[in-house]
């Protein structure tokens, strides 16, 4: 999480922006929070996509939270391996703009949601697009706690799915709570709402960072 930070600000500081507003889904709103904590300045906003809480995980992320720490020997190992040579040669392509694109046409059309949505939860496809110890690591960062929200002054807004499969929806408000400035929109998803519900989401945004704007106007 510390290095994600870094390489946030150094993006930043390389494209002339003293401060941002930063957006992120699921590991990304995350690394968003981590992100204000490590650099308080540096964020104008943070805009959290269904974030993954370690105290609202259900399901199988409360299993894989139990579990995190044999990942991190399983990352090493990997990495051993990979060091002498051992490795997969190949890793499947992965279009994501492509799955979406799909995705979205089939749920038009009246298609099973469930059985679509599927695809991205599934380990076997994040596995076969991903090298093992990069995905176990992300495993071990979206599993674990964040800094204390409290403590986080940034002006934030939470877009929340109303039908998570990863975290308890209401113990994720509550704990968003905690926020000194903070705003929760919930809309009809099972967790990928950039992909469920792009239009909603963009507005969403767009409505909470010109409110921003009028707010910090003289």
């Amino acid at each position: 999480m510390a290095e994600w930070s870094a390489d946030l600000a150094a993006i930043l500081d390389a494209e002339g922006y003293p401060r941002a507003v930063v957006a992120g889904h699921c590991l990304g709103a995350n690394i968003a929070v981590e992100f204000s904590a490590h650099y308080p300045g540096k964020a104008s906003g943070l805009v959290l996509v269904e974030p993954v809480l370690h105290e609202a995980l259900a399901g199988r992320m409360r299993l894989i939270a139990r579990l995190r720490r044999l990942f991190v020997p399983a990352v090493w190992l990997i990495r051993a391996l990979n060091a002498f040579g051992i490795h997969r040669r190949r890793l499947a392509p992965l279009n994501l703009e492509e799955l979406d694109r799909e995705t979205r046409a089939t749920l038009s059309a009246g298609g099973s949601a469930d059985a679509l949505l599927k695809r991205y939860a599934s380990p076997w496809l994040d596995l076969r697009t991903t090298p093992g110890a990069t995905y176990l690591q992300a495993l071990i960062a979206v599993s674990g706690r964040l800094p204390d929200l409290s403590a986080i002054t940034t002006p934030v807004l939470a877009l929340l799915s109303t039908g998570s499969i990863f975290s308890d929806p209401m113990l994720t408000e509550q704990l968003l709570a905690k926020f000194p400035d903070y705003q929760v929109v919930r809309l009809d998803a099972r967790h990928w709402i950039p992909t469920e519900q792009p239009d909603a989401m963009r507005r969403a945004i767009e409505d909470w960072c010109m409110s921003l704007r009028s707010r910090r106007s003289p």
